[in-house]
């Protein structure tokens, strides 16, 4: 394919050229530009979501922007430098301040050995996840029932986006927690 057949499968979400482009043919560039950009972990899932999602807005306005100048290699490692730079100040690196044990004792809620264990338990598999967002997202979304529209602002991203990360940090919650149970079943 040209790129510019590449482009336009991509303008009309074609599954198979869009996965084979991001997760396969640009995997090495995107890792690159992770590397560099970031100085913390980010995964790489979450950077080609967010990233594809800025590519399509306004009717893949962006995408529409390329105009065969250069390769369409060349072209993303532009646009998705500039893109990620600018964003990354406002990206979750680091644990937020409140935990959810903080909160639940400054609503004065009286706890049983049990709730108290449980948050515990909870905060440990908060501790194990490499990926902060994640965390922020589950602690937000889930524990304190946030909006998420407004979750979605303070991230930087939209909501539907959200969602996608929303799925993906509930994903590695549920699988260090079966590790955790596996290992101390021995």
């Amino acid at each position: 394919m040209t790129d510019k057949q590449i482009v336009e499968a991509l303008i009309a979400r074609n599954e198979q050229v869009t996965k084979q482009f991001f997760f396969e043919n640009c995997r090495p560039l995107f890792m690159s530009i992770i590397r560099n950009v970031f100085s913390f972990p980010v995964d790489y899932n979450e950077f080609v979501n967010e990233f594809y999602l800025y590519l399509m807005e306004d009717a893949a306005y962006r995408l529409k922007q390329f105009q065969g100048r250069s390769t369409i290699y060349q072209w993303m490692k532009v646009v998705a430098i500039r893109y990620f730079v600018a964003k990354r100040n406002i990206m979750i690196d680091n644990e937020p301040k409140d935990t959810y044990t903080d909160i639940v004792i400054q609503d004065n809620i009286v706890d049983t050995e049990k709730d108290v264990t449980a948050r515990i338990d909870v905060e440990h598999l908060f501790s194990l996840m490499s990926n902060k967002r994640y965390v922020h997202v589950i602690k937000k979304l889930v524990l304190q029932d946030v909006e998420p529209s407004v979750v979605a602002r303070e991230l930087g991203t939209n909501v539907e986006n959200l969602y996608n990360i929303k799925k993906r940090a509930i994903a590695a919650l549920t699988e260090i927690a079966l590790k955790e149970a596996r290992e101390y079943g021995r």
